[in-house]
């Protein structure tokens, strides 16, 4: 069938209408889908506070944007409570713990076609011949797999820091899941990549209509992944780790060649972790630590502040090339340290007095020799939701959810409907790279969710979804706030630019003076929006709250 949107003129690449910032004062949830906002807003009414509503966002954007999360995933938060405390949730799940360099090269040895785990899309060339000691660590397949954490991440948010069961912020998911919606623009977009990804008959059949990817308007139900989500809401998380979902986890990594096990699974936790920190320009910046890249963007920050990028004209091009230096700076140490901190010592990247020895390197061209360090960490854009929430009782929290790019690694576990992540891709193959793969170690991880104290009373909850493109959002959000006094929705408005892995400097159309960045050496690239992340902010500031929401994504904010 073919559906009829009525709407063929969409082009995601126009920016040709505006938003304001909205402002509330009971609640308001910013995120990148209007019915998942819809949920998170329908917690708050119904008695929940802002941690029971992230959850049942998060939940929701796993049935209305699956395109770019889902239980098979990670789930991270950064958070304010009422009482003044700041702190964060990590829910990564580690490598099997048969999973080393040696077994993962022996079973690419093995595999009939290794090609099929590194796509030409992510500029893969693989044949399928040759020695296995040649490849990379997969992007896609089983040994891609890693444990994944979201639904014991979201039972501990809303038991040690909720008001609601996981039963009651999981309703809006499933009655999403089993009566349908339909489905967006942008995330119409990106599901038509899942008809070349899923190859398998369980996953066509959870994700694909007739074989195909629904379009804008169609109206979708999910009812395998309903079920589960109604499993998981009648029985806990346990049933994930423990139960007959475990069961379809364990038995679709191992069935591909994979070496997930039961034990895997059911020695997960979750774990709270402090914050790291830095000052920018009189603000405080919190970011999630190691093994997350929070330390690139406050070392980007650091070393920003350090040259004083944020005093530059807003258009000038010198703000953009003092920025983007910073920038890249800050991704030539990140991606060579940072990693699981059980496994490697990380230096303090985010120290001022290190920023003031790297600022030294900056002139007026560019750096022309830096690379990213983690050639194979494979997460240059990925796909991830953020969603942020504030409450009347000044509960603030940034809340990422994620399988890292798209739909994972293809494989769905088999008829539960959840996708499997493919977070494994950021592991190294090479036995001396401080991300190497070893049993039990968690990947390199680009989520980050944020928080900011621009004064006593008025904290952002933050961040902007997208692979590398995170740090780099964050550092031009919160300059485009601190230095250049732009409200929320002009500061996910504004055009934006990324350092790239190759090198180049990519910029959207819309940047002004793209020209001279060119003349000053600079490799600039234009590059269509969807490649510049997804913002999402929201704002407590003397009991009043404010929020806004991404212009490159379907997304809104609401408040009530």
């Amino acid at each position: 069938m073919v559906f009829d949107s009525g709407d063929d003129s969409i082009d995601l690449d126009r920016f040709d209408s505006r938003r304001s910032t909205a402002y509330a004062n009971r609640g308001m949830v910013a995120t990148s889908q209007p019915l998942a906002a819809q949920a998170g807003v329908s917690i708050l009414r119904d008695g929940g506070n802002a941690f029971d509503a992230a959850v049942a966002t998060a939940a929701a954007l796993n049935v209305v944007e699956p395109t770019s999360t889902g239980l098979g995933g990670d789930v991270f938060a950064l958070y304010r409570t009422a009482a003044g405390e700041v702190g964060a949730l990590r829910s990564c799940g580690p490598a099997p713990e048969g999973a080393t360099i040696e077994t993962v090269r022996d079973a690419l040895e093995t595999a009939d076609d290794p090609g099929q785990y590194y796509p030409d899309s992510r500029g893969y060339a693989v044949d399928g011949e040759g020695s296995a000691d040649d490849l990379g660590m997969p992007f896609l397949g089983p040994h891609a797999v890693t444990v994944p954490g979201t639904a014991r991440g979201w039972e501990t948010t809303v038991e040690q820091l909720g008001r609601l069961s996981l039963a009651e912020v999981l309703e809006p998911a499933i009655g999403y899941a089993l009566e349908g919606y339909p489905v967006s623009p942008v995330i119409a977009h990106h599901w038509t990549g899942a008809e070349e990804l899923f190859t398998d008959q369980n996953a066509r059949e959870a994700y694909l209509i007739d074989g195909e990817s629904p379009d804008p308007g169609q109206t979708v139900q999910l009812p395998q992944l309903g079920r589960s989500l109604r499993t998981i809401a009648d029985r806990g998380a346990d049933v994930v780790y423990e139960g007959e979902i475990a069961d379809a986890i364990v038995e679709e990594v191992q069935s591909a060649g994979g070496f997930l096990t039961h034990e895997d699974l059911a020695g997960f936790e979750p774990e709270f972790v402090d914050p790291v920190t830095t000052t920018y320009n009189g603000t405080e910046v919190y970011e999630l630590p190691p093994n997350n890249q929070g330390l690139i963007a406050l070392e980007a920050l650091n070393i920003a502040e350090e040259i004083g990028a944020g005093d530059h004209a807003y258009e000038s091009p010198e703000r953009i090339h003092a920025f983007a230096e910073a920038t890249k700076l800050a991704f030539v140490d990140g991606h060579h340290y940072v990693t699981d901190p059980d496994y490697e010592s990380i230096p303090p990247l985010a120290s001022k007095e290190y920023a003031r020895e790297r600022a030294r390197a900056i002139g007026s061209s560019p750096i022309t020799d830096p690379d990213v360090g983690v050639p194979n960490a494979n997460a240059e854009d990925a796909d991830t939701v953020l969603l942020t929430v504030g409450d009347e009782e000044g509960n603030l929290v940034s809340y990422i959810n994620s399988r890292f790019a798209g739909f994972g690694s293809g494989l769905v576990a088999g008829d539960t409907g959840i996708a499997l992540q493919n977070r494994g891709a950021s592991f190294s193959l090479e036995p001396a790279h401080p991300n190497n793969l070893e049993p039990g170690k968690r990947p390199f991880h680009t989520l980050v969710p944020a928080l900011a104290r621009l004064d006593a009373d008025d904290w952002l909850a933050f961040g902007v979804m997208g692979g590398y493109m995170q740090p780099q959002g964050h550092v031009q959000v919160v300059s485009n706030v601190v230095d250049y006094g732009m409200d929320l929705q002009a500061a996910l408005d504004a055009p934006r630019w990324r350092y790239r892995e190759d090198g180049a400097l990519g910029v959207e159309e819309r940047l002004p003076n793209a020209t001279k960045l060119s003349r000053a050496g600079h490799d600039v690239s234009v590059m269509p929006p969807v490649m510049f992340g997804g913002g999402q902010i929201v704002r407590r500031r003397e009991g009043v709250l404010s929020g806004a929401t991404e212009p490159r994504k379907d997304g809104v904010a609401i408040g009530y």
